[in-house]
């Protein structure tokens, strides 16, 4: 390894192990100039290993493993709630929308009800349980394989099935959300699906609690300009919600209560 790399390593574990680190402090560590800790900040930075600040760089925090669907509906619910009530106001009469599966979109189609003439594409099993009855709203389920610890459809049937339908809009939760890295999860298939939702629709809206920002999973789905609108709450980091905003991305923000 040569004395660059060597370094390169030993600066990505110091950060990760304390948080964060300055140029100044790195320079003094490791006898070179700040110019020279700019440029390795840099390069690490495109490798996804730590994340470029003012200053210095943080730790890249990754998600951590996600737990099964039931047992994550608690988490954050009432968050949960007022980006549901906010989401749902971007679906208007009359659209064809998508539902991915997850507890926050579960959220936006609990306040779905009085929409008039709904089209609903879901591969959630507990999103279509839900929906069924609504007699304004005509649902479509994709079928698939039933991954039963997210009640969803997966695999390739259910991508099959995308394959053939379009929509206005698609509402997708997502477990990571980082400015650097994009959207990501941790389940490759459950990705795979996403990604072929994200061809049905030209309005791309994602939901996220505050929980999920400034995180990395280990399956990259997209790029973070993919976004066109993002509904989250209050708690969000603020530095990211403008960040976002100067990309392009409509931001709507939801009161915590």
């Amino acid at each position: 390894m040569t004395l660059s790399l060597e370094r390169h390593a030993q600066i990505a574990q110091l950060i990760e192990t304390q948080g964060r680190a300055t140029v100044e402090e790195l320079s003094a560590r490791f006898g070179v100039s700040e110019a020279t800790i700019r440029r390795d900040l840099e390069k690490l930075d495109a490798q996804g290993a730590v994340r470029r600040a003012h200053g210095g760089a943080v730790a890249v925090l990754r998600a951590t493993p996600e737990p099964p669907v039931l047992r994550r509906a608690d988490e954050h619910a009432a968050e949960k709630r007022q980006i549901g009530a906010a989401a749902a106001q971007l679906v208007a009469d009359g659209d064809t929308i998508i539902l991915g599966s997850g507890t926050t979109t579960l959220a936006v189609a609990r306040h779905l009800g009085g929409k008039r003439n709904l089209k609903v594409i879901t591969n959630a099993l507990n999103i279509a349980l839900l929906l069924a009855n609504q007699p304004e709203i005509t649902l479509i389920v994709t079928g698939g394989l039933v991954r039963s610890s997210e009640q969803s459809m997966i695999g390739h049937l259910t991508e099959r099935a995308l394959s053939e339908l379009r929509a206005d809009k698609l509402i997708m939760g997502i477990r990571a959300l980082s400015l650097a890295e994009g959207l990501s999860n941790e389940y490759g298939l459950e990705t795979s699906v996403d990604r072929a939702m994200l061809r049905c629709a030209p309005q791309i809206i994602v939901v996220a609690d505050h929980s999920k920002f400034e995180r990395v999973a280990s399956v990259v789905l997209a790029p973070i300009n993919t976004i066109h609108t993002l509904v989250t709450s209050s708690l969000a980091p603020m530095a990211d919600l403008d960040e976002l905003r100067r990309l392009g991305v409509q931001v709507v923000v939801a009161p915590t209560k």
